[in-house]
Protein backbone atom coordinates (compact mmCIF):
# COMPACT_ATOMS: atom_id res chain seq x y z
CA UNK A 1 0.00 0.00 0.00
CA UNK A 2 2.99 2.24 0.54
CA UNK A 3 4.29 1.67 -2.60
CA UNK A 4 1.10 3.02 -4.43
CA UNK A 5 1.60 6.06 -6.34
CA UNK A 6 -1.06 8.64 -5.33
CA UNK A 7 -2.97 9.98 -8.56
CA UNK A 8 -2.07 13.46 -8.91
CA UNK A 9 -4.96 16.03 -9.47
CA UNK A 10 -4.13 17.64 -13.51
CA UNK A 11 -3.03 21.43 -13.60
CA UNK A 12 -5.88 23.48 -14.33
CA UNK A 13 -3.65 26.23 -15.88
CA UNK A 14 -3.67 25.46 -19.39
CA UNK A 15 -7.45 25.42 -19.60
CA UNK A 16 -7.46 28.94 -17.92
CA UNK A 17 -5.72 30.04 -20.52
CA UNK A 18 -7.29 28.39 -23.71
CA UNK A 19 -10.32 30.53 -22.12
CA UNK A 20 -8.89 33.50 -21.21
CA UNK A 21 -7.49 33.75 -25.12
CA UNK A 22 -10.66 32.82 -26.78
CA UNK A 23 -12.08 35.76 -25.31
CA UNK A 24 -8.98 37.93 -26.70
CA UNK A 25 -9.74 36.03 -29.43
CA UNK A 26 -13.28 36.95 -29.72
CA UNK A 27 -12.89 40.66 -28.84
CA UNK A 28 -10.25 41.40 -31.45
CA UNK A 29 -12.95 40.29 -34.24
CA UNK A 30 -15.39 41.90 -32.78
CA UNK A 31 -12.77 45.53 -32.83
CA UNK A 32 -12.41 44.80 -36.17
CA UNK A 33 -15.86 44.19 -37.37
CA UNK A 34 -16.59 47.50 -36.21
CA UNK A 35 -13.82 49.37 -37.16
CA UNK A 36 -14.76 47.72 -40.96
CA UNK A 37 -18.45 48.68 -40.42
CA UNK A 38 -17.07 52.67 -39.59
CA UNK A 39 -15.58 52.55 -42.31
CA UNK A 40 -17.71 51.25 -44.74
CA UNK A 41 -20.43 53.72 -43.18
CA UNK A 42 -17.84 56.48 -43.72
CA UNK A 43 -17.34 55.98 -47.48
CA UNK A 44 -20.78 55.87 -47.96
CA UNK A 45 -21.71 59.07 -46.89
CA UNK A 46 -19.01 61.22 -47.02
CA UNK A 47 -16.65 60.46 -50.27
CA UNK A 48 -17.42 61.85 -53.32
CA UNK A 49 -17.90 60.36 -57.08
CA UNK A 50 -18.80 61.55 -60.34
CA UNK A 51 -21.96 59.73 -61.74
CA UNK A 52 -21.13 60.22 -65.37
CA UNK A 53 -23.79 60.36 -68.32
CA UNK A 54 -23.74 60.97 -72.02
CA UNK A 55 -26.34 61.69 -74.57
CA UNK A 56 -26.91 62.96 -78.03
CA UNK A 57 -28.95 65.38 -79.51
CA UNK A 58 -29.57 66.72 -83.22
CA UNK A 59 -30.02 70.36 -81.45
CA UNK A 60 -26.39 70.71 -80.47
CA UNK A 61 -23.33 71.50 -82.73
CA UNK A 62 -20.69 70.85 -80.37
CA UNK A 63 -20.06 69.02 -77.18
CA UNK A 64 -21.44 70.66 -73.73
CA UNK A 65 -20.88 69.43 -70.59
CA UNK A 66 -23.09 70.29 -67.47
CA UNK A 67 -22.02 69.71 -63.84
CA UNK A 68 -25.25 68.61 -61.65
CA UNK A 69 -25.09 69.59 -57.99
CA UNK A 70 -28.07 69.40 -55.33
CA UNK A 71 -28.66 68.48 -51.88
CA UNK A 72 -25.82 69.93 -50.25
CA UNK A 73 -27.48 70.40 -46.98
CA UNK A 74 -24.47 72.44 -45.56
CA UNK A 75 -22.74 71.20 -42.77
CA UNK A 76 -19.81 72.08 -40.19
CA UNK A 77 -19.23 68.45 -39.21
CA UNK A 78 -15.48 67.95 -39.62
CA UNK A 79 -16.72 64.57 -41.73
CA UNK A 80 -18.81 66.46 -44.19
CA UNK A 81 -17.16 67.40 -48.15
CA UNK A 82 -15.45 70.27 -47.54
CA UNK A 83 -16.15 73.09 -50.40
CA UNK A 84 -12.59 72.57 -51.90
CA UNK A 85 -12.85 69.18 -52.44
CA UNK A 86 -16.33 70.03 -54.54
CA UNK A 87 -14.87 72.87 -56.40
CA UNK A 88 -11.77 70.54 -57.25
CA UNK A 89 -14.14 68.27 -58.82
CA UNK A 90 -15.74 70.98 -60.85
CA UNK A 91 -12.43 72.76 -61.80
CA UNK A 92 -11.34 68.80 -62.99
CA UNK A 93 -14.78 68.34 -65.07
CA UNK A 94 -14.03 72.04 -66.38
CA UNK A 95 -18.09 72.35 -67.09
CA UNK A 96 -19.52 74.67 -69.79
CA UNK A 97 -22.88 74.67 -67.37
CA UNK A 98 -23.26 73.90 -63.34
CA UNK A 99 -26.88 73.03 -62.16
CA UNK A 100 -27.45 73.69 -58.85
CA UNK A 101 -30.88 72.04 -57.90
CA UNK A 102 -31.29 73.16 -54.53
CA UNK A 103 -31.43 72.37 -51.03
CA UNK A 104 -27.84 73.54 -50.56
CA UNK A 105 -28.48 74.25 -46.45
CA UNK A 106 -31.52 72.51 -44.55
CA UNK A 107 -34.28 74.26 -43.06
CA UNK A 108 -32.74 75.00 -39.50
CA UNK A 109 -29.41 76.10 -40.85
CA UNK A 110 -27.29 77.98 -38.90
CA UNK A 111 -26.06 81.51 -39.99
CA UNK A 112 -22.62 79.16 -40.67
CA UNK A 113 -24.18 76.50 -42.63
CA UNK A 114 -26.21 79.36 -45.04
CA UNK A 115 -22.57 80.74 -45.53
CA UNK A 116 -20.42 77.26 -46.06
CA UNK A 117 -23.42 76.71 -49.02
CA UNK A 118 -23.15 80.38 -50.16
CA UNK A 119 -19.38 80.28 -50.29
CA UNK A 120 -19.74 77.06 -52.46
CA UNK A 121 -21.45 78.56 -54.82
CA UNK A 122 -19.40 81.92 -55.22
CA UNK A 123 -16.52 80.00 -55.51
CA UNK A 124 -17.59 78.08 -58.21
CA UNK A 125 -18.36 81.44 -59.91
CA UNK A 126 -15.14 82.71 -58.46
CA UNK A 127 -13.57 80.18 -60.61
CA UNK A 128 -15.35 81.27 -64.00
CA UNK A 129 -18.43 78.60 -64.31
CA UNK A 130 -21.84 79.94 -65.70
CA UNK A 131 -23.84 78.40 -62.34
CA UNK A 132 -27.58 78.39 -62.47
CA UNK A 133 -29.57 77.73 -59.26
CA UNK A 134 -33.12 76.41 -58.37
CA UNK A 135 -34.67 76.67 -54.84
CA UNK A 136 -35.15 73.61 -53.29
CA UNK A 137 -37.79 72.85 -49.82
CA UNK A 138 -35.02 73.08 -47.54
CA UNK A 139 -33.20 76.75 -48.58
CA UNK A 140 -33.85 79.96 -47.45
CA UNK A 141 -36.59 81.64 -49.85
CA UNK A 142 -36.67 84.92 -48.43
CA UNK A 143 -36.21 88.14 -51.25
CA UNK A 144 -32.94 89.07 -49.20
CA UNK A 145 -31.44 86.20 -49.10
CA UNK A 146 -31.94 85.07 -52.90
CA UNK A 147 -30.76 88.74 -53.84
CA UNK A 148 -27.32 88.19 -51.69
CA UNK A 149 -27.14 84.91 -53.95
CA UNK A 150 -27.65 86.85 -57.13
CA UNK A 151 -25.57 89.65 -55.85
CA UNK A 152 -22.67 87.25 -55.69
CA UNK A 153 -23.08 86.05 -59.05
CA UNK A 154 -25.13 82.99 -58.99
CA UNK A 155 -28.24 83.10 -61.63
CA UNK A 156 -31.02 82.27 -59.38
CA UNK A 157 -33.62 80.86 -62.32
CA UNK A 158 -37.05 81.39 -59.77
CA UNK A 159 -39.72 80.41 -62.33
CA UNK A 160 -37.64 82.62 -65.00
CA UNK A 161 -35.62 81.03 -68.21
CA UNK A 162 -32.51 82.39 -70.12
CA UNK A 163 -31.18 81.43 -72.91
CA UNK A 164 -27.21 80.86 -73.33
CA UNK A 165 -24.83 80.32 -75.98
CA UNK A 166 -22.04 77.74 -75.54
CA UNK A 167 -19.87 77.90 -78.39
CA UNK A 168 -22.00 77.41 -81.27
CA UNK A 169 -25.17 75.80 -79.76
CA UNK A 170 -28.00 78.21 -77.99
CA UNK A 171 -28.73 76.71 -74.64
CA UNK A 172 -32.50 77.64 -73.22
CA UNK A 173 -32.68 76.70 -68.82
CA UNK A 174 -36.20 77.14 -67.93
CA UNK A 175 -35.82 76.77 -63.50
CA UNK A 176 -38.82 76.27 -61.25
CA UNK A 177 -38.95 76.33 -57.27
CA UNK A 178 -41.81 74.00 -56.48
CA UNK A 179 -41.69 72.43 -53.60
CA UNK A 180 -45.62 71.65 -53.31
CA UNK A 181 -47.41 70.68 -56.69
CA UNK A 182 -51.38 71.13 -56.79
CA UNK A 183 -53.37 68.49 -58.86
CA UNK A 184 -53.60 71.15 -62.24
CA UNK A 185 -49.82 71.63 -62.17
CA UNK A 186 -48.93 71.91 -65.78
CA UNK A 187 -45.52 73.76 -66.71
CA UNK A 188 -47.28 74.33 -70.29
CA UNK A 189 -49.04 77.32 -68.35
CA UNK A 190 -45.67 78.62 -66.84
CA UNK A 191 -43.20 78.14 -70.16
CA UNK A 192 -43.41 78.28 -73.53
CA UNK A 193 -40.33 76.02 -75.10
CA UNK A 194 -38.20 77.79 -77.31
CA UNK A 195 -38.09 75.26 -80.69
CA UNK A 196 -34.86 77.27 -81.92
CA UNK A 197 -32.68 75.87 -78.97
CA UNK A 198 -31.89 72.96 -76.68
CA UNK A 199 -33.85 73.18 -74.29
CA UNK A 200 -32.98 72.33 -70.10
CA UNK A 201 -35.45 72.16 -67.18
CA UNK A 202 -33.97 72.61 -64.16
CA UNK A 203 -35.99 71.22 -60.77
CA UNK A 204 -35.64 70.12 -57.25
CA UNK A 205 -38.53 68.16 -57.33
CA UNK A 206 -38.55 65.13 -59.47
CA UNK A 207 -41.66 64.94 -61.44
CA UNK A 208 -41.23 62.47 -64.32
CA UNK A 209 -44.85 62.83 -66.19
CA UNK A 210 -45.50 66.39 -65.61
CA UNK A 211 -42.01 67.04 -66.65
CA UNK A 212 -42.40 64.57 -69.87
CA UNK A 213 -45.30 66.35 -71.51
CA UNK A 214 -43.78 69.62 -71.03
CA UNK A 215 -40.73 68.19 -73.63
CA UNK A 216 -37.86 69.67 -72.71
CA UNK A 217 -34.88 68.01 -74.10
CA UNK A 218 -33.06 67.34 -70.54
CA UNK A 219 -34.68 67.75 -67.41
CA UNK A 220 -32.71 67.51 -64.12
CA UNK A 221 -33.47 67.00 -60.87
CA UNK A 222 -32.21 66.51 -57.54
CA UNK A 223 -34.71 65.91 -53.61
CA UNK A 224 -34.83 62.17 -53.33
CA UNK A 225 -31.05 61.37 -52.13
CA UNK A 226 -31.27 58.57 -54.32
CA UNK A 227 -33.09 56.81 -52.04
CA UNK A 228 -30.71 57.21 -49.34
CA UNK A 229 -30.06 52.80 -48.91
CA UNK A 230 -29.50 50.84 -52.46
CA UNK A 231 -29.98 47.38 -52.00
CA UNK A 232 -27.90 45.59 -54.55
CA UNK A 233 -29.95 44.22 -56.62
CA UNK A 234 -33.40 45.32 -55.06
CA UNK A 235 -32.66 48.84 -55.64
CA UNK A 236 -33.86 51.52 -53.34
CA UNK A 237 -35.01 49.94 -49.82
CA UNK A 238 -37.57 52.85 -48.89
CA UNK A 239 -38.98 55.07 -51.68
CA UNK A 240 -41.93 57.11 -52.57
CA UNK A 241 -43.82 55.64 -48.99
CA UNK A 242 -42.80 51.98 -50.44
CA UNK A 243 -40.63 49.33 -49.24
CA UNK A 244 -38.42 47.97 -52.32
CA UNK A 245 -40.40 49.63 -54.57
CA UNK A 246 -38.23 47.65 -57.26
CA UNK A 247 -39.11 44.48 -56.24
CA UNK A 248 -42.76 45.16 -56.56
CA UNK A 249 -42.90 47.58 -59.52
CA UNK A 250 -39.94 46.77 -62.02
CA UNK A 251 -37.36 49.33 -62.38
CA UNK A 252 -38.79 51.40 -64.86
CA UNK A 253 -40.95 53.29 -62.93
CA UNK A 254 -38.88 54.38 -59.75
CA UNK A 255 -37.34 57.34 -60.37
CA UNK A 256 -35.14 57.57 -58.03
CA UNK A 257 -31.99 58.58 -59.41
CA UNK A 258 -29.79 58.18 -62.47
CA UNK A 259 -30.82 59.08 -66.20
CA UNK A 260 -34.19 58.20 -67.40
CA UNK A 261 -35.57 58.59 -71.45
CA UNK A 262 -38.91 60.22 -71.36
CA UNK A 263 -41.14 60.90 -74.90
CA UNK A 264 -39.85 64.07 -74.90
CA UNK A 265 -36.04 63.63 -73.92
CA UNK A 266 -34.28 62.42 -71.04
CA UNK A 267 -34.41 63.08 -67.13
CA UNK A 268 -31.45 63.11 -64.57
CA UNK A 269 -31.36 62.79 -60.81
CA UNK A 270 -28.80 62.74 -59.11
CA UNK A 271 -28.58 61.42 -55.69
CA UNK A 272 -27.21 64.33 -53.86
CA UNK A 273 -24.28 65.09 -51.51
CA UNK A 274 -25.33 65.87 -48.34
CA UNK A 275 -27.05 63.74 -45.61
CA UNK A 276 -30.35 64.50 -44.18
CA UNK A 277 -31.40 63.98 -41.56
CA UNK A 278 -28.83 61.47 -40.63
CA UNK A 279 -26.19 59.83 -42.51
CA UNK A 280 -27.42 56.53 -43.58
CA UNK A 281 -26.47 56.28 -47.05
CA UNK A 282 -25.57 52.44 -48.54
CA UNK A 283 -24.39 51.45 -52.20
CA UNK A 284 -25.23 55.15 -52.91
CA UNK A 285 -22.38 57.91 -52.36
CA UNK A 286 -22.48 61.12 -52.54
CA UNK A 287 -22.09 62.40 -56.01
CA UNK A 288 -21.88 65.56 -58.57
CA UNK A 289 -23.56 64.55 -62.26
CA UNK A 290 -21.49 64.87 -64.92
CA UNK A 291 -23.79 65.34 -68.69
CA UNK A 292 -22.18 65.28 -71.56
CA UNK A 293 -24.09 65.90 -74.50
CA UNK A 294 -22.71 65.47 -77.80
CA UNK A 295 -23.97 66.39 -81.27
CA UNK A 296 -26.11 63.61 -82.97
Amino acid sequence: MDNEKIPQAVPETPLVKTVVVKKKSCLGRILKAAVLLLLLWWFNNFTLKITKETITSDKVKNKITIAVMSDFHASTSKLAISNDKLISKIKKMNPDIVCVLGDMHSNDATKKEKQISMDLMTGIVSEGFRLFFVLGEHDDRTDRYVAQMESNGINVLDQETETIKVKDTEITLYGISNAWFSPSFDLRNEFTLNPRTYNILMAHIPRYDDYSDFGADLTVCGDTHGGIIQIPFLGPAYYDDEVLPEVKHGSDDIYDKGLFKNKNGYLFITSGIGNYPVAARFNNRPEIGKIVIEPE
